[in-house]
């Protein structure tokens, strides 16, 4: 394969790699605006509809713990043609929804699966397809920034659309459903022709590779650590919490306010993805710290408009998280980009998303202990908490930096397929 050759197929592959991650966001967060619909149009009770959100996890995890460590084994493109596949599938049994609770439960958890390989496969191969031999020229970090965007636009894209849908549109219960069906299909049919590494030679069963070592590397577990779960915590604060603490003030627009808090906390997440390659460091952690903080005061705002109410406050809460969730997110994956070797990156990124994706339990558990403590309560003690996370990532943020391999990534170069 010629340079000039490489650079083009590189420049190609990542787009397509990219639109994947966004049609498998756009599919996976397209149902947390419609949690009013559903209540209202379904006549479900506020205990179904939640136990059809967290169906979702029941596919997320195992598609982010097994999906990564597959990919490492067989190759980024059946895992991600796979999973963009899925997507599609899980939309359409989606839109089966008015045949009863059923096909919602499995579309949701199909929708984790693909969500869960999108996150852990696709971030891996877009940060392959952005460095050398394919895109010698990117700057460092691009394939962090470019993925971290992909995923970003596609939650925020799929919840502005479905919740416009199901406000002003007939067949709420389906309609939402059927655009992502049509872009993942269509980026299906790229796929195929994206260049890959060669995958590892690996031998032994799969399920030995689900043990990822670099997962007790100390920058890892001093740093990544205490900040992922407040990636999501901070958009589950946004949009989960703060329309429900607002919900009796917006009456009929109850649906139109939560749409516009999730598309404005992801939105911001978009817009700051420069700020968050500015504050990206090898050798500190001010990312992660800037996070934090972010995500600490957009709590504290959250936790002092629970008594007044005010819809405006709500959707500065919803700005403040959404540039912590996205700087978060960011310098999460610099951090175990520079952490992983070669063999293992979709594996611990895989793990770092699940680690990520327990702040969405934060809704639920404070919903659970809401009727013993008010939430302006427990939204301090959270806003604690971070601040905690946060003494601990700035004691270590500039201890245990991984070494830099040189020689491990001249091998890669050096073993490319188209």
């Amino acid at each position: 394969m010629s340079g000039s050759g490489e650079r083009r197929s590189g420049a190609f592959g990542w787009r397509v790699v990219a639109a994947g991650m966004f049609c498998c966001g756009w599919a996976g967060n397209q149902f947390t605006p419609l949690l009013v619909m559903y209540r209202r149009v379904g006549g479900y009770s506020p205990l179904t509809v939640d136990a059809m959100l967290g169906a979702y996890v029941l596919g997320l995890v195992p598609g982010l713990l097994i999906g990564g460590p597959a990919s490492d084994r067989y190759g980024r493109r059946p895992l991600m043609l796979g999973g963009t596949a899925l997507s599609a599938v899980a939309c359409a049994v989606l839109a089966a929804g008015p045949l009863g609770v059923g096909p919602i439960f499995l579309g949701r958890m199909l929708t984790g699966v693909a969500v869960g390989v999108a996150m852990a496969v696709g971030t891996s191969w877009v940060k392959e397809l952005s460095g050398a031999p394919f895109e010698p020229d990117a700057s460092p970090g691009a394939g962090a920034r470019r993925a971290s965007l992909a995923l970003t636009a596609g939650f925020a894209m799929g919840a502005g659309v479905a919740g416009a849908l199901a406000q002003w549109a007939p067949a709420p219960m389906v309609l939402p459903y059927l655009p992502p069906i049509v872009l993942s299909l269509s980026v299906v049919a790229l796929l195929p022709r994206v260049p890959q590494l060669p995958p590892g030679r690996i031998e032994g069963p799969l399920w030995r590779d689900l043990r990822v070592p670099t997962a007790g590397h100390r920058r890892f577990v001093r740093v990544v650590l205490p900040t992922a779960p407040w990636i999501f915590g901070a958009a589950g604060i946004a949009y989960a919490i703060t329309p429900q603490l607002e919900a009796d003030r917006m009456g009929d627009w109850q649906l139109v306010y939560a749409t516009a808090l999730t598309v404005l906390t992801l939105g911001t997440g978009v817009a700051v993805q420069p700020i968050a390659k500015r504050l990206d460091s090898v050798s500190t952690a001010r990312g992660a710290m800037a996070a934090l903080g972010l995500v600490a005061l957009g709590t504290l705002m959250c936790a002092l408009n629970a008594g007044p109410r005010s819809p405006w406050a709500g959707l500065a809460v919803a700005i403040v998280l959404g540039a912590g969730y996205s700087i978060g997110l960011v310098s999460g994956l610099l951090e175990i980009q520079r952490i992983a070797t070669g063999r293992d990156l979709a594996g611990l990124t895989g793990v770092f998303y699940a680690l990520s994706y327990v702040g969405f339990l934060l809704p639920a558990t404070l919903a659970l202990l809401s009727d013993a403590v008010s939430y302006s309560v427990l939204l301090f003690l959270v806003a604690v908490v971070v601040l905690v996370c946060l003494g601990v990532v700035a004691t270590n943020s500039r201890r245990h930096l991984p070494q830099r391999s040189g020689a491990r990534h001249a091998a890669l170069r050096a073993d490319v397929q188209a």
